[in-house]
């Protein structure tokens, strides 16, 4: 069976520190699969706020999670505290896909990668929307 592969862009340029909780932690003692997708949803809310944007409100648009892709690189375990770095590629016209490393901070393995698909999306028209000239200009910037 092929593994999945995700390739990471050459930069990530936000960074944030979350602890792992007794609440991410399965049956088997390690970070949950589940859990690293809790992560990623933590990294993904302080990466817009830290553009200037909620995930309900990117320059007038939300967002929707259409894709999610999880490579496993190691274990993680309850104090741990994880690395998300965070990064953004502007794909199609209506979609970008948000990129993730997760490192533990103590000894700097990876624990994952993690790709997410993202549409913008008008909640009150219930329709799907271009991606905000506003964001993708602080896309171009944070790049510089």
């Amino acid at each position: 069976m092929a593994r999945v592969r995700i390739d990471l862009p050459e930069r990530l340029p936000f960074r944030t520190e979350i602890p792992v909780r007794i609440g991410d932690i399965n049956y088997a003692g390690h970070l949950g699969n589940d859990a690293v997708l809790s992560l990623v949803h933590e990294a993904r809310i302080r990466y817009l706020q830290s553009l200037g944007f909620t995930e309900l409100d990117v320059a007038g648009a939300g967002i929707i999670m259409i894709d999610a892709v999880v490579v496993y690189r190691s274990e993680a375990f309850y104090g741990d505290v994880a690395v998300v770095e965070v990064g953004t590629i502007a794909g199609g016209s209506v979609d970008c896909e948000m990129y993730y490393r997760i490192t533990n901070a103590a000894t700097g393995k990876e624990i994952a990668r993690v790709k997410t698909g993202i549409v913008f999306f008008d909640y009150v028209k219930r329709k799907v929307l271009p991606p905000p000239s506003a964001f993708l200009e602080r896309l171009r910037d944070e790049m510089q």
